[in-house]
C-alpha cells in the first residue's frame, strides 16, 4: 500500500482585505431604502399600460419593502392592494406577475397566493 506524503510547507493564503468599518452603523431602514423596485414581468407591464395604472416611486418603494417583509415571513406569492390597483407578486422572485385596477379586482377571486399586502398611500 502506497503512502501519501504530507506537504512540508503550507501554501500561503492570499491577503484578505478588511471591510470598511465606516458602514457598521447602517440602520435597517437605510438598507431597505437601497432596495430596488420589484421586477415587472412583460405581462404585468402590458396590463399596467392597457389599464392606465400608474404607480408612484413612493408606492413602488412601499411595495418593495413590504414584499421583502412578506418574504421574510415565508410568503411566496402575494396580492398587493394599493389605492388604485391590485398586483399579483412573487416575493420569491421579487417580480410583479400581473396587475389590474382596483375596481376590476373587486369582482375577482385570487388563488395560489399565501399572503396579502395592503398599501395605503
Amino acid at each position: 500500500m502506497e503512502r501519501i506524503n504530507q506537504l512540508q510547507h503550507a501554501m500561503p493564503l492570499p491577503p484578505v482585505k478588511k471591510a470598511d468599518t465606516k458602514n457598521e452603523s447602517t440602520s435597517f431602514k437605510d438598507i431597505l431604502a437601497g432596495i430596488q423596485h420589484p421586477k415587472v414581468s412583460k405581462h404585468a407591464k402590458e396590463r399596467l399600460s392597457e389599464r392606465n395604472i400608474t404607480i408612484s416611486d413612493t408606492q413602488w418603494q412601499a411595495i418593495s419593502e413590504k414584499m421583502t417583509e412578506a418574504k421574510q415571513k415565508g410568503v411566496t406569492d402575494s396580492l398587493v392592494v394599493t389605492d388604485n390597483a391590485a398586483l399579483l407578486v412573487s416575493t420569491k422572485n421579487n417580480t410583479v406577475v400581473t396587475a389590474m385596477n382596483k375596481a376590476e379586482a373587486t369582482s375577482k377571486i385570487f388563488t395560489n397566493i399565501n399572503g396579502t399586502i395592503l398599501i395605503n398611500e
